[in-house]
């Protein structure tokens, strides 16, 4: 599409935001990526999301399109051209409908038992690592035998869950546990999914992303102590 304008307001740490860099870098779509501030909001983000005033949107011929698995969803349907045999929406209805399933399941689920692990302590912590293990699980039986949730390809489904990869050291060395231990097939395939260098080039550093959580972290626990 000639003469379009792609601008992407993000964030670094935003596992949400690095959904769309990974599906924008699978389809190949040249873009201007705008880094938030999220405790001092652009007045553009103000208003191309006036609802939740959040990252990610992805801004296209002046259009917004917000939240994370819609804009997903949106840039396999316009950019469908560029990789007509790599869908990242299955394009039989049922396998389509399975792949909202897990990617809203995945939406519902990790992030918010994730922050609770490296959020918190003690008992809170204990149950959302069980909590987290039991999801992993369930993950690990539905990818089954395949590199990818899409099969040799990824999916919406890998794009909506590998960005907490990059959550994984945090998450194991604020909660004293060990992810590849409980769900060491989920791990293989999301060291599967880092060779590929849309996924590489679009997550941070874990190390990067552990100073940034545990920072949050200190803040988080010191305001439930006050």
């Amino acid at each position: 599409m000639a003469g379009e304008e792609v601008i992407l307001l993000d964030l670094w740490s935003s596992p949400f935001a690095m959904r769309v860099r990974i599906a924008l870098a699978e389809k190949g779509v040249e873009y201007e990526e705008r880094e938030e501030i999220l405790n001092n909001k652009s007045q553009v983000l103000l208003k191309m999301n006036p609802v939740y005033k959040q990252v990610p949107v992805l801004i296209h011929n002046g259009r917004p399109i917000c939240e994370s698995l819609i804009i997903v969803e949106y840039i396999d349907e316009v950019w469908s051209h560029k990789t007509p045999l790599c869908r990242l929406l299955p394009t039989h209805p049922y396998e389509r409908a399975n792949a909202r399933f897990w990617a809203n399941y995945i939406d519902n689920k990790i992030y918010n038992i994730g922050k609770l692990i490296w959020g918190s302590e003690g008992e809170v912590q204990e149950a959302a690592k069980k909590e987290l293990v039991e999801c992993f699980k369930l993950l690990e039986k539905e990818l089954g035998d395949k590199c990818f949730f899409g099969g040799l390809n990824l999916n919406i489904v890998d794009v909506a869950l590998i960005p907490f990869y990059s959550w994984f050291y945090a998450m194991e060395t604020c909660g004293n546990f060990s992810i590849v231990d409980e769900c060491p097939h989920l791990v293989a395939w999301a060291k599967r999914c880092m060779l590929k260098e849309s996924v590489s080039k679009s997550l941070p550093d874990q190390f990067r992303v552990y100073s940034h959580l545990l920072e949050l972290r200190k803040l988080h626990l010191s305001q439930l102590k006050a």
